[in-house]
């Protein structure tokens, strides 16, 4: 028993549950921000996308090339709108949420990265997600080949090799690995990485009951993985759900690598003195 949430309201979240291929990215990143915010509405995110294709509708209609469509797009969101990136935003979770982005103009490469391809996309743009390591991009798969765009920084538009080496300069990684990580990223992937950037961000800042929402999508979306439920697990002790944290702590402990009982059992402990406080 490590999740009873029912995620049938979320209805393209649900779907990646079922490992379905047609899932809406933008929906989900929504789906993902109402847990800050019970009462958002998706209708004012989603008619700002929508009026941002209709007015880059006649640049890409004009456009002499893709290249030239693509950087429409980026000089609009970028440039006219001023939607980037700064490091202000990776320490804030609410640049990982569609409808802050939009209100404050800043945002982490990932969700700046969504709100460009739901842009592109109703603007007859296929921009397709990329998880690098360290920094999350976009890519148009052209006539001429991939081009890749990096949302975080204005919309920056750089070739297969400019793309490489923007990449070894802030990993330090070799060229050979970096390449395999150059291709499309399908939704779920890009979800789990969106809620993993969250949960780091909740954590650092103590926010254990928005790091529990978040949590459950994960645990939901990798019912396999011990890692995700021991974290479950933690989270559910930092939350002071102390009976919870316990069942989950010894359900971990029926599968957890041997050098990990040790832990789990101090925290139960830790968990058994939490509810004796309570009782």
């Amino acid at each position: 028993m490590f999740s009873e949430r029912d995620f049938a309201h979320d209805t393209e979240f649900s779907k990646l549950l079922v490992r379905d291929s047609d899932v809406d990215l933008t929906i989900v990143s929504l789906e993902i921000a109402r847990d800050a915010n019970a009462d958002l509405q998706f209708e004012a995110t989603l008619e700002w996308i929508a009026n941002r294709a209709n007015d880059l509708a006649s640049d890409v209609a004009g456009a002499w090339s893709e290249l030239d469509a693509l950087r429409a797009l980026c000089t609009m969101l970028g440039e006219t709108h001023g939607i980037r990136g700064d490091a202000g935003a990776m320490l804030q979770p609410e640049s990982s949420y569609l409808p802050e982005v939009i209100a404050r103009k800043r945002g982490i490469p990932i969700s700046l990265s969504i709100l460009y391809m739901a842009v592109a996309q109703a603007a007859g743009i296929e921009l397709k997600g990329v998880a690098a390591p360290q920094h999350f991009l976009t890519r148009f798969d052209g006539l001429e080949g991939p081009v890749f765009i990096d949302a975080f920084g204005g919309g920056r538009i750089m070739d297969g090799n400019e793309c490489l080496a923007f990449l070894r300069d802030i990993t330090n990684m070799p060229e050979s690995e970096l390449k395999p990580c150059l291709k499309p990223a399908d939704p779920r992937a890009i979800t789990i990485r969106m809620l993993n950037n969250l949960k780091v961000l909740h954590a650092k800042q103590d926010n254990w009951s928005a790091a529990w929402f978040v949590q459950e999508r994960l645990v939901a979306l990798k019912p396999n993985s011990y890692e995700e439920r021991r974290d479950m697990a933690f989270i559910a002790l930092k939350c002071e759900r102390s009976q919870l944290a316990i069942e989950l702590l010894n359900e971990c402990l029926g599968d957890c690598p041997e050098d990990q009982s040790g832990l789990l059992t101090q925290h139960i402990e830790e968990a058994k003195r939490q509810l004796a406080r309570w009782n």
